[in-house]
């Protein structure tokens, strides 16, 4: 079942940026990762997901309900970090929570936690006023987590936290698709999101550019192949070989460039005794970046 239906969406300011046409899905139990560097239409995104701003043009939907027109029906699914928390400082980090768990209906209240503050070792008896940085993030993922929304919307969940913690919020995403949430994850920070995403869209300048899964993506990336022979290996040897750049030959040394799968570097060495061959690897960052060139700057309210 889809979760999240974004239908040919855009928004625009009166500087010009925004998102153009933006379409997408995400299925129940599927984690989304939603890339793109600052300025690039995440947060827009969000804000439009969250009805928080009005699209110009095409229809966003949240297990089939339209956000604008049912918009209260919508969002009693919903999960929700933003990207820049505020909290009632005066207030504890209990009596935060409790406060937003009243909000929602009376099966998804605060059942659930006492279990996330421990995971996330979290004293919810401090004032807001008085925690860390990291810790008021943990208050954020607290309440986004709480009860079982259908789906988990993050922008930057790991922000401030530390790797420990950072590893936790990751498994709490992974549980959450276990049960059949869609979890919504929007981040620069392409590590974060291949560790634990099933697909992921890159945005560049309010523009869709892909939208592909991590495997997918990783099948792309340029691999550097280091092959030892018993015998030399001639120069042209991979000439043939579709998808591979030949970097150096040397003796019974080759290294090659591979986009693609491995198998005809395997078969082009059919003839010659293989000593030993390494493949490095895959640089996802590399392919993030090559779709990120040429981008247009924007301001940060619309990253």
């Amino acid at each position: 079942m889809t979760v999240l239906e974004v239908d040919d969406v855009s928004k625009h300011y009166r500087t010009g940026a925004g998102i153009d046409d933006v379409s997408l899905a995400v299925a129940e139990g599927e984690v989304f990762g939603f890339l793109g560097p600052n300025g690039a239409g995440k947060s827009t995104t969000i804000r439009l997901i969250m009805d928080l701003i009005r699209p110009d043009a095409g229809r966003i939907r949240v297990l089939g309900r339209d956000v604008h027109r049912e918009g209260r029906a919508a969002r009693r699914h919903l999960g929700y970090l933003p990207g820049e928390l505020a909290l009632f400082e005066q207030l504890t980090g209990g009596q935060v929570i409790d406060h937003l768990a009243a909000l929602r209906p009376a099966n998804e209240g605060g059942a659930r936690v006492p279990e996330l503050a421990e995971r996330l070792h979290l004293d919810l008896g401090r004032p807001i006023k008085e925690l860390s940085r990291g810790n008021k993030q943990k208050v954020g993922l607290i309440q986004a987590f709480m009860g079982t929304p259908m789906l988990i919307i993050l922008d930057e969940p790991t922000s401030g936290l530390d790797p420990l913690m950072q590893r936790e919020v990751r498994s709490l995403m992974e549980e959450a698709a276990a049960r059949g949430a869609a979890v919504f994850l929007s981040s620069h920070v392409l590590s974060e999101v291949s560790e634990v995403a099933h697909r992921v869209a890159i945005i560049r300048s309010g523009r869709l550019v892909a939208t592909e899964t991590v495997d997918g993506l990783r099948s792309r990336a340029i691999r550097r192949v280091e092959v030892r022979t018993a015998d030399p290996i001639p120069p042209d040897v991979f000439a043939s070989v579709p998808g591979t750049t030949l970097v150096s030959v040397s003796g019974t040394h080759a290294s090659v460039d591979v986009t693609g799968p491995m198998d005809p570097i395997v078969k082009a060495l059919a003839h010659h005794e293989v000593i030993d061959l390494v493949a490095g690897e895959p640089d996802l960052e590399d392919i993030f970046l090559g779709f990120y060139e040429g981008q247009r700057k924007g301001p940060d309210d619309v990253a």
